[in-house]
C-alpha cells in the first residue's frame, strides 16, 4: 500500500443516536424543553424520549482519489453516516475529521420548486462557494449534462413541474459542475437512464483525478461496481466489512440473496407547456 496516501476524511469510532419524543408528560413546553437540556439524561426518561443507536463505533480512513460505495439494507445508518462527514449531524461519541470542505449530494437536496431551473442553477452554484461568473461560464455545460431539455425548454420552467428523475439530474449536474475535496452522494446515480448514469460515472472519475474524494450511497449494485473500487458495508449501524468493492458485494449479495435491489423506475417525465 502507498504510504504517501493523502486521507480525506478520518472517522475515528463514531456513534450517532437519534432522539426521538415519545408521549411523557410536559412534552412541548418552554419548562419541559429547559429541563431537558440542564438534566438531560434524567429528563429524557421522563418525557418518553427514546434513542435511537443509527451508527456504532464506525471507524475508517479514506484517501484522495477513492470513491468509495457505501451499501447496506435500508435502516444501516448509510445516509446518518454521509450527513455525519459533512457536518450536519453531531456525532455522540468518537470524532469525524475531514482535509477539505465536503459536500453533500442527495436526491433531497433542497432546491426552490418555484423557481425556474435556470434559478436553482444559479442558487445551487452560489451555495456550493462559485462566484457568479463561475456558473455563468458552466451554465450551458450543467444544463446539457443534465439533459432536462433534451424534450423541451424545461430549464425555463419551475422546478415544480420537473419529475423526480429531472430535479435529481439536474442537482447532480450542479453538483459535479464544481471540483470538490469531498463529494457525498446519496442515491443520485439511481435515477436518470442509464446514458444519464453513464455520464455520471464519468464525471465521478473526473472527479477522482483531480485528486478527490467521492463517496457514493445506493442501492443499485451496478452503479457501486461501475464507479467505486473500495466498499464500506454497514448493517443496522455497524460497519461489517471494508474493503475492495468485489470482495465486498460478493459478501453482501450472499447476505441479502440476490443481486441487490434494482433502481426504482422513475415516473414519465411531464411535457413542456405550450404557448401560444
Amino acid at each position: 500500500m502507498n504510504d504517501t496516501r493523502i486521507p480525506t476524511v478520518v472517522a475515528d469510532g463514531v456513534d450517532i443516536v437519534y432522539r426521538v419524543n415519545g408521549t411523557g408528560a410536559g412534552r412541548g413546553t418552554a419548562t419541559a424543553a429547559l429541563n431537558r437540556m440542564l438534566r438531560r439524561k434524567q429528563t429524557e426518561k421522563a418525557a418518553g424520549v427514546r434513542r435511537v443507536h443509527a451508527v456504532k463505533k464506525v471507524s475508517f480512513v479514506a484517501y484522495k482519489g477513492e470513491a468509495i460505495g457505501l451499501i447496506g439494507t435500508n435502516g444501516s445508518g448509510k445516509s446518518t453516516l454521509l450527513k455525519a462527514v459533512a457536518g450536519l449531524l453531531p456525532v455522540e461519541n468518537g470524532q469525524i475529521y475531514t482535509n477539505g470542505q465536503p459536500s453533500l449530494l442527495g436526491v433531497n437536496a433542497a432546491l426552490m420548486s418555484d423557481l425556474t431551473g435556470e434559478r436553482n442553477v444559479y442558487l445551487g452554484g452560489l451555495a456550493m462557494g462559485m462566484s457568479r461568473e463561475e456558473i455563468k461560464e458552466r451554465y450551458e455545460d450543467i444544463v446539457e449534462f443534465s439533459g432536462i431539455n433534451e424534450k423541451g425548454d424545461f430549464i425555463t420552467l419551475p422546478m415544480r413541474t420537473y419529475s423526480s428523475g429531472m430535479a435529481a439530474r439536474l442537482r447532480f449536474s450542479i453538483a459535479a459542475a464544481k471540483d470538490h475535496d469531498v463529494l457525498l452522494i446519496d442515491e443520485a446515480l439511481a435515477t436518470g437512464d442509464r446514458s444519464f448514469q453513464k455520464r455520471s460515472e464519468e464525471r465521478i472519475r473526473e472527479l477522482r483525478r483531480h485528486a478527490g474524494t467521492v463517496f457514493l450511497v445506493s442501492h443499485n449494485n451496478k452503479s457501486i461496481r461501475d464507479t467505486c473500487e473500495r466498499v464500506l458495508w454497514l448493517e443496522r449501524g455497524e460497519l461489517r466489512m471494508d474493503g475492495p468493492t468485489e470482495e465486498v458485494m460478493a459478501e453482501y449479495e450472499a447476505f441479502t440473496g440476490d443481486k441487490g435491489p434494482k433502481a426504482a423506475p422513475q415516473k414519465p417525465e411531464p411535457k413542456p407547456l405550450q404557448t401560444a
